[in-house]
C-alpha cells in the first residue's frame, strides 16, 4: 500500500515537471527571450571589432530594448549589407573601356526586416589573359 502511495506521489511530481517546462518552452518561442512583444524591429549586426566577425544586433518593440548575438561574415558586400541576400547571374563581358566586368542580383531573401534594393548591380575588374603554359622543361623524365 505505502509504495503505491510513494509511486502515485512519484508520477504526480514527474506531470507537473513536465508540463512547467513546456510551459516554459512556449513562452521563449513566441517573441524572443522572455518577451510578450510580437513585432520587433532588428537593427543592423554592427560587429565588435573590424568590420567582420562576431557582433551584437539591437531590438526594439514598444518600450522594450534586446541585444542579441550576431555574426557579419568576413566576405559580405558593404554596398547592400550582410542581412539582404542576391541570387546572382553570371559575370557579363569585359568592357574594354572601364577594364570591369558587372553582374546583376535579385533580391532572395531580406533578414530581420532589412531594407533591401530589390535588384543590384556589382562590378569588379577584369582579369588579365593568362598566357599558355610554358612547356616542360627539357631533360626530365626518361633519358
Amino acid at each position: 500500500m505505502q509504495h503505491r502511495g510513494f509511486l502515485l506521489l512519484a508520477l504526480l511530481t514527474l506531470l507537473a515537471l513536465t508540463t512547467a517546462v513546456a510551459k516554459k518552452k512556449d513562452k521563449v518561442k513566441k517573441g524572443g527571450p522572455g518577451s510578450e512583444c510580437a513585432e520587433w524591429a532588428w537593427g543592423p549586426c554592427t560587429p565588435s571589432s573590424k568590420d567582420c566577425g562576431v557582433g551584437f544586433r539591437e531590438g526594439t518593440c514598444g518600450a522594450q530594448t534586446q541585444r542579441v548575438r550576431c555574426r557579419v561574415p568576413c566576405n559580405w558586400k558593404k554596398e547592400f549589407g550582410a542581412d539582404c541576400k542576391y541570387k546572382f547571374e553570371s559575370w557579363g563581358a569585359c568592357d574594354g573601356g572601364t577594364g570591369m566586368k558587372a553582374r546583376q542580383g535579385t533580391l532572395k531573401k531580406a533578414r530581420y526586416n532589412a531594407q533591401c534594393q530589390e535588384t543590384i548591380r556589382v562590378t569588379k575588374p577584369c582579369t588579365p589573359k593568362t598566357k599558355a603554359k610554358a612547356k616542360a622543361k627539357k631533360g626530365k623524365g626518361k633519358d
